[in-house]
């Protein structure tokens, strides 16, 4: 089974390469703007997952500036999803709020949503 999915991952990934989105082309200040707002994202994620790959694509197409987090092989990063996060489950996008509180969004569809919101509003 380890096979099939590293196989599968692989593909995901090399399809994803070839099809890759264009980043979105906004003017400079507005670039900028988008870029403070999005300075205290992280996505947690897995390399190979179809949902992550999909999320990060989104976030190409819109041209986020979103760190990237491996809850797969940083042990650290695994242990905040699930401590402070509540569940193993990738993509979750971290955010910092304007009060400073934290919210784990979980659920690809729900994070490009926000995502899409985001870059709108700025």
């Amino acid at each position: 089974m380890k096979v099939i999915r590293w196989i599968l991952g692989k593909i995901i990934l090399g399809l994803d390469k070839l099809t890759a989105p264009a980043p979105m082309i906004r003017a400079v200040e507005e670039q900028k703007k988008l870029d403070e707002a999005t300075a205290q994202l992280k996505l947690y994620q897995f390399h190979a997952c179809p949902f992550c790959v999909k999320v990060r694509r989104e976030i190409r197409r819109l041209n986020l500036k979103i760190e990237l987090v491996d809850a797969l092989n940083d042990k650290a990063a695994e242990e905040r999803l699930i401590n402070e996060g509540g569940k193993r489950q990738v993509p979750c996008l971290y955010i910092v709020n304007e009060d400073q509180s934290v919210t784990w969004l979980y659920e690809s569809n729900a994070i490009m949503l926000y995502l899409q919101t985001l870059a709108k509003s700025e």
